[in-house]
């Protein structure tokens, strides 16, 4: 995967990734230094944040990104961001909470919720239930969808693009990536004070005011102020000195889109069995903190209590030291899809399409065919284990296994709609002595996949290499 910059420069993703990784660690460790500490990388155990509703493929590349930043292998722990926004609420206090009357807490057992994790590009939600231990059983299984806070600023962006034409906007970023930023961080300031209930008609904006007139007298051939008089907002946007002041209800219109695409996924939610009986919503998130959209999930839910923590845009960085430390606090989750590998089983007409029949080894065999593993909506415990027992081809050294994941519950064929190639698993059997079975076990319930593989008769353990697209 290749990324461009503001300026129209290109980089491989991974890097992009590692490099970013990079500059935390090295902050990180570059304050322990001056602070005498003693401690070195290997001593620490990292976690890494990613959204629940990120794949499988997704997860692995996040991985690789931080073993490339020079993060150990058997160090880093991935957390999946609304869980660790969901244990750090069940440390705070009632009076860190909003939403809610004295005495409630987020720590008493049976108590159900759903997390709405609102960040900048995606909308990450899930259901827990606290238990009589301590840990978190999660409900239903994670959802959520492209509906973050930037995706209001791609709504400011093309208010800017129908002012100033796409190319001037493209330019904009090239020439003044400075400049550009700030704008944006203008914008993503307003966004969160906004009221739906406000009595302010405008909202006032400072824009580059210098860098545009000149972008725009060189480029387009006249002022700011005239692009703006002969655009569709002339009459809403207004400009004092270097400012824009923009009518609140178009500044507000620019939210609409999103925060109904956030509302349509929490009614999903609703929708589901384990869900009817829900009537609290945990907000948290750098975009949760915008009031629009609290004002507007009350709105939806009345019967519901939206909490919201004092630092919502911290909850999951302060909940992902918790989880470094006590991963065992979820007890179980929900899979997201079914999971299975595809493998050659002999060929049944009663059962089989023959388009997928094929003669292999002496045997007619179906090609591609789905051998299920585990249930998409099954509860799974974590580090849950399940064992299949399968039989190498005698000439290789090497097995391999394909991973696929399936939106469907009882998939056929690794081929058919809803499947989804996950990447392959490279069982060494070159120590082996036999090759008479081989018993691969493979891990789920955790925020990755786990596989391990034993050679059956002599009970030697075969090392097993991911390699995940």
């Amino acid at each position: 995967m290749i990324l461009k910059d503001i300026t129209g420069k290109s980089m491989p993703a991974i890097d992009v990734f590692a490099l970013s990784i990079m500059a935390l660690k090295n902050h990180l460790m570059s304050y322990l230094e001056t602070k005498g500490t003693g401690v070195e990388a290997r001593d620490i155990r990292w976690v890494l944040t990613v959204p629940a509703i990120w794949t499988d493929n997704a997860k692995y590349f996040m991985r690789e990104s931080a073993e490339k930043a020079g993060i150990p292998k058997d160090t880093l722990l991935l957390a999946l961001e609304p869980e660790a926004a969901s244990i750090y609420c069940q440390y705070l206090p009632t009076e860190k909470l909003t939403g809610i009357e004295p005495g409630f807490t987020m720590s008493e057992p049976g108590t159900k919720y759903m997390i709405v994790d609102l960040g900048g590009g995606t909308a990450d939600i899930t259901v827990h239930e606290k238990l009589s231990d301590g840990c978190l059983k999660e409900l239903c299984r994670a959802t959520g969808g492209k509906c973050g806070g930037t995706y209001v600023d791609l709504e400011y962006i093309q208010m800017l693009i129908s002012i100033l034409g796409e190319s001037l906007i493209e330019i904009f970023k090239r020439e003044n990536p400075d400049s550009y930023l700030d704008l944006i961080r203008e914008f993503e300031t307003k966004k969160r004070i906004i009221k739906s209930s406000s009595d302010i008609k405008k909202v006032n904006m400072v824009i580059p005011m210098t860098v545009v007139n000149k972008l725009c007298k060189t480029h387009i051939n006249k002022d700011f102020k005239s692009a703006l008089a002969s655009s569709q907002f002339s009459d809403s946007i207004v400009i004092r000195g270097d400012k824009v002041r923009i009518d609140t209800d178009v500044f507000k219109k620019l939210f609409d889109k999103t925060i109904e695409n956030i509302l349509e996924l929490i009614q999903e939610i609703f929708k589901m069995k384990k869900a009817f009986s829900l009537n609290q919503i945990l907000l948290v998130g750098g975009f949760s903190t915008c009031i629009l959209v609290q004002e507007a999930v009350r709105r939806e839910f009345p019967n519901c209590r939206v909490v919201i923590p004092f630092d919502p845009d911290l909850a999951v960085l302060k909940g992902a030291v918790l989880f470094g430390h006590k991963s065992e606090l979820i007890s179980s989750r929900i899979s997201r899809f079914t999971y299975g590998i595809s493998f050659n089983q002999k060929f049944d007409p009663a059962i089989h399409d023959d388009k997928h029949r094929k003669f292999i080894d002496g045997v007619w065999r179906c090609r591609h065919a789905f051998d299920k593993i585990v249930e998409k909506d099954t509860v799974i415990p974590i580090g849950a284990t399940i064992q299949r027992l399968y039989k190498p081809r005698q000439d290789h050294s090497v097995t391999w296994f394909k991973i696929y994941a399936s939106e469907n519950y009882n998939p056929m064929y690794t081929t058919e709609d809803g499947c989804s190639f996950l990447g392959k698993v490279a069982i060494d059997l070159s120590n082996s002595a036999s090759r008479q079975g081989l018993e691969v076990e493979f891990t789920f319930g955790n925020t990755e996949l786990g596989l391990t593989a034993i050679e059956t008769e002599t009970g030697i353990k075969c090392n097993a290499q991911f390699a995940l697209i």
